[in-house]
């Protein structure tokens, strides 16, 4: 897809969020002048189900407002739609807090605006003159999580991927698969293990070595606007950064969210199953989130540090249900990375994390505590 056709999409989204809002609202106000009981409505766009993010993003003034009401913001952030929505509070601050913290979050994790600390990092420029980095203690602690993830991968999730994921393009006008020397010539720099974090001072072991936090920033991102909320006081509210869905407790009754899982290369509003979340979160990695075609063969975004080009595997998706989205993040790029067998095993040998892998045959492929959807 390209940059172009993401914008209109993403304009399209809050087009068409905005319409179902108007009509739940009427719906909310019809159910309660008759007495009759909530129904659901499915909201494919934002990958969430029966009523859970769609709701209007203005303040709700209406005093008869049911309960289930959510204020809801949707805004262009991070390179993607991020939508809050807050149940069991009518304070729009708190929207706006969590966008702002999402702009904050950019200034610091983006490895393409110029003004950012990762930026700076992988230029040089906050490197003494011993090459020593210091760091923010949220940078520090970021780069730390994925490095955790790449020792638990064996190097397929790597955050040093830097050199080769700037030579690939997926959100241009005109996407091309890189020439074959650059690559080549940017692997030996691709390496977690010659990266050294010392509290918050970071040193590159070769010159030329940058860091790509993207498989991994936006689950840490939703992790924080879960704690902000949770600080201000709201127990019922979802997060969903382009896909990423953090549910913050569950519905003011007490009732679970439902979050629908997208069909790979469909349209955003059909689903391949639905499951039943309460204070968790769920992120799914896939080929058809980024891609482009070339002489009649499929790139998609999620690259093999070994190779420099995509991974190759006959998986379309992952799925992760975990406490904490940064965990979700990494594992689903990890567990795609490793393929299906060794990604299942890995899943199972952890607490408290479940996943389903897609096939390229549409087959689910279930962890042992995976909720089965509709």
């Amino acid at each position: 897809m390209t940059k172009r056709e993401k914008i209109i999409a993403a304009v399209f989204l809050v087009l068409v969020l905005a319409l179902f809002a108007g009509a739940y609202t009427l719906r909310q106000r019809g159910q309660q002048n008759t007495g009759s009981g909530q129904t659901s409505q499915s909201d494919g766009s934002s990958g969430i189900t029966e009523d859970s993010g769609n709701a209007a993003s203005q303040e709700n003034t209406n005093p008869q407002a049911g309960s289930q009401d959510p204020i809801t913001e949707t805004a262009f952030k991070l390179n993607t739609v991020v939508t809050i929505s807050i149940y069991d509070s009518r304070d729009t601050s708190l929207l706006e807090g969590c966008m702002e913290l999402c702009d904050h979050y950019e200034q610091m994790f983006s490895r393409t605006l110029e003004t950012s600390e990762l930026y700076q990092l992988n230029h040089g420029e906050l490197a003494d003159a011993d090459g020593v980095s210091h760091l923010s203690a949220e940078l520090a602690e970021l780069i730390g999580r994925g490095l955790e993830y790449g020792q638990l991968s064996g190097g397929r999730f790597d955050i040093a991927i830097g050199p080769v994921s700037s030579l690939w393009d997926f959100t241009s006008d005109n996407p091309s698969v890189p020439e074959d020397s650059l690559i080549q010539a940017a692997l030996p720099l691709v390496d977690y293990q010659d990266v050294t974090l010392d509290g918050q001072d970071l040193t590159f072991q070769k010159e030329g070595m940058q860091l790509d936090l993207g498989a991994i920033a936006k689950g840490y991102i939703a992790d924080r606007l879960k704690d902000y909320l949770l600080e201000n006081g709201v127990e019922s509210a979802i997060i969903n950064l382009g896909g990423n869905v953090l549910c913050v407790g569950s519905r003011p009754d007490g009732t679970p969210f439902r979050v629908g899982l997208q069909r790979p290369f469909a349209d955003r509003n059909e689903t391949i199953a639905t499951i039943e979340v309460s204070d968790l979160s769920v992120v799914s990695s896939g080929i058809y989130e980024r891609y482009f075609e070339q002489d009649g063969r499929l790139y998609h975004h999620i690259l093999d540090p070994a190779t420099g080009y995509p991974c190759e595997n006959n998986l379309v998706a992952v799925t992760i249900l975990s406490e904490e989205s940064t965990d979700g993040d990494g594992l689903s790029t990890t567990c795609f990375a490793l393929g299906l067998e060794e990604g299942m095993k890995l899943i199972e040998s952890m607490e408290d994390v479940e996943a389903m892998f897609i096939t390229e045959d549409n087959a689910l492929h279930y962890s042992s505590g995976f909720p089965r959807g509709d």
